[in-house]
C-alpha cells in the first residue's frame, strides 16, 4: 500500500512538469517568432543609422588591431612622440598617425581655427594642461596627456580620437562620433578606416 503510494505521488508530480515544458516550449516559440518579426521591423527602420550601428571591437596590444605608422616622418621629435604616447598609456602607433594628421610633424603649425603645434593643441587647452603649446616637446606631452584623458573618459580610441577633434562635448551631445564631416575623416585617417 505504501509502496502505491509512492509511484502515485512520483507520477502526479512528473505531470505538472511535462505539461510546464510544453508550455515553456511553446511560449518560446512564441516569443522567438514575434522577435523576429520585430528585429526585422527595427532593422528595416534604422538600417541607415550612423549612431545605431555596432562599432569595430579593437582590442589594444593585440596585433592588427591598430594601424601601423608608416609615415615618412623620422625627424627629432618621432622619438619624444613614442615617450609621450608610452608615458600615457596610448597606442604608439596612434599617437604618431595623429600628430602626423594633426600638423604633418610641423613644431609651428597653427590652424585656422587657433590649435598650435605638432600636437594641435587649442590655447585653452594647453592652459588647462600647463604646457606651452609653443614648446614641441610640451606640446607632444600635452596632447598625449589629453587623448588619454578622453580615451578614460570615453573607454574607447574611436570616441577619444572624435572627443580631441570636435571637443568631448560635441561626442556627448551626439552619443558617438559626431555627424561633422571633419572629425568622421579625421577619426578613420587616424584608426586606417
Amino acid at each position: 500500500m505504501l509502496r502505491e503510494f509512492w509511484v502515485c505521488v512520483v507520477a502526479f508530480a512528473a505531470l505538472p512538469a511535462s505539461a510546464e515544458q510544453v508550455t515553456s516550449k511553446a511560449r518560446q516559440k512564441l516569443f522567438a517568432k514575434q522577435t523576429a518579426i520585430l528585429d526585422g521591423r527595427a532593422a528595416e527602420q534604422y538600417a541607415s543609422s550612423i549612431r545605431l550601428q555596432p562599432t569595430e571591437i579593437r582590442v589594444p596590444g593585440v596585433p592588427g588591431s591598430m594601424p601601423k605608422f608608416r609615415g615618412v616622418y623620422r625627424g627629432q621629435y618621432l622619438q619624444a612622440a613614442r615617450n609621450a604616447a608610452r608615458r600615457y598609456g596610448i597606442p604608439e602607433d596612434l599617437f604618431l598617425r595623429l600628430v602626423q594628421q594633426e600638423s604633418g610633424w610641423n613644431p609651428t603649425a597653427r590652424s585656422h581655427k587657433g590649435a598650435m603645434g605638432l600636437a594641435q593643441l587649442m590655447p585653452a587647452t594647453a592652459r588647462a594642461l600647463g604646457v606651452d603649446p609653443r614648446d614641441p616637446l610640451q606640446n607632444l606631452d600635452g596632447g598625449a596627456r589629453y587623448l588619454s584623458q578622453q580615451y578614460r573618459t570615453f573607454g574607447d580610441w574611436q570616441l577619444a580620437l572624435a572627443a580631441y577633434n570636435a571637443g568631448p562635448r560635441a561626442v556627448e551631445k551626439h552619443g558617438g562620433v559626431p555627424p561633422y564631416r571633419e572629425t568622421r575623416g579625421y577619426v578613420a585617417a587616424i584608426l586606417g578606416r
